[in-house]
């Protein structure tokens, strides 16, 4: 789901953190205790070989995916996912997972979204998929009322969007409106299609699977030229490798730069060390509080709220993550300041890393 997102402008030590954290619990939440064990999610750790990652055998770890990352890149997206598929053939099993992600643009002129989307071609062990995920340029949550007004105008273009997709891969789905939201469903209901990422007006990211694990790879392809002549910034997520596995997706091009994503399990209190081991690339998130809003709000709308940390080569950062803004747009931010006891900026996360 689309989420709202502030975060603070400058960087806190952890021990500002934890003031913060005193600092909810006087207001009678409950907020993640230094010696509690939490979940924190590494992104964007740049690494030299995959036995790089042992720097985190202290901690147990789940759900690691190795990313090779390619800026700026024009080459042929049809031979590069090829080149995987050939190297995810020889190593394919249960629980192993390879797609790739190449931007596409769409042709014509939006207002309300913006012409920069995505797509992943993905191979798992009995199928293939093809993901489409489009960009808005507002974040308008289920349930925000700001963008009624132009409703119509949201759901039309988000229908051509989805529209250029669907007609260059060739897929058999249909679109409708339905209780003022967009619709996708496939002509054939037996096949496993999944929408989400949804906004005030429908999903913004669908999903189609096939058995046949070379039908997309053209259509696929097709879809990326729209891109050009623009460089393209080209991910390949590996999830279940071996090591042995891994190297022979590396040697597809050696040159390119790899980062570890994966959840740690760690009392709240060990994020400093895992913060300087991802240093100066990585980042980290997790949870210092969850709470609804109208704990505090008793006359506002209710919402779902996460209280967050983040750490990078800066230091640490306060985020608030929420499923619709609980206050009108002018009142947010200062509600939010009053809360954690530091300014901060609305800050949307990247939508395609």
């Amino acid at each position: 789901m689309r989420e709202r997102r502030w975060e603070t402008t400058a960087p806190l030590t952890f021990g500002q953190v934890l003031v913060v954290g005193e600092r909810l619990a006087a207001l009678g939440l409950k907020p993640a205790v230094p010696a509690r064990d939490v979940i924190c999610y590494v992104e964007e750790w740049t690494v030299e070989s995959p036995e790089d990652f042992d720097q985190l055998d202290a901690w147990s770890t789940e759900d690691v995916t190795l990313i090779q990352v390619r800026e700026g890149w024009r080459g042929d997206f049809f031979l590069l996912a090829g080149a995987y598929h050939t190297v995810y053939q020889r190593y394919q099993d249960v629980g192993t997972y390879c797609s790739i992600s190449h931007p596409w643009r769409i042709r014509d002129p939006l207002r309300l979204h913006d012409p920069r989307s995505m797509l992943w071609l993905g191979f798992r062990h009995a199928h293939s998929f093809i993901r489409v995920r489009l960009q808005t340029k507002e974040v308008i949550t289920p349930g925000e009322t700001r963008g009624d007004v132009e409703r119509e105008q949201w759901l039309e273009e988000r229908r051509t969007a989805f529209l250029e997709a669907i007609t260059l891969l060739e897929l058999p789905i249909e679109t409708s409106v339905e209780k003022q939201q967009l619709m996708l469903r496939p002509v054939d209901p037996s096949v496993p299609f999944f929408c989400s990422w949804p906004d005030a007006f429908g999903p913004c990211q669908f999903e189609y699977n096939t058995a046949d694990a070379y039908e997309f790879l053209v259509p696929a392809s097709k879809l990326a030229a729209t891109s050009a002549p623009e460089p393209a910034s080209v991910r390949a997520y590996l999830t279940g490798f071996s090591e042995d596995a891994l190297g022979d997706f590396q040697a597809i091009d050696p040159t390119v730069r790899s980062v570890y994503r994966c959840s740690v399990h760690c009392p709240l209190d060990d994020l400093p060390e895992i913060r300087s081991t991802i240093d100066p690339d990585g980042r980290l998130y997790s949870t210092l509080c969850e709470f609804q809003t109208q704990q505090l709000l008793p006359d506002g709308e209710d919402a779902s709220a996460i209280i967050g940390i983040v750490g990078n080569e800066t230091g640490f950062h306060i985020e608030v993550r929420l499923n619709r803004a609980p206050l009108s747009e002018d009142l947010m931010a200062p509600w939010l300041e009053r809360l954690i006891g530091c300014p901060v900026v609305y800050a949307p996360l990247p939508p395609f890393v």
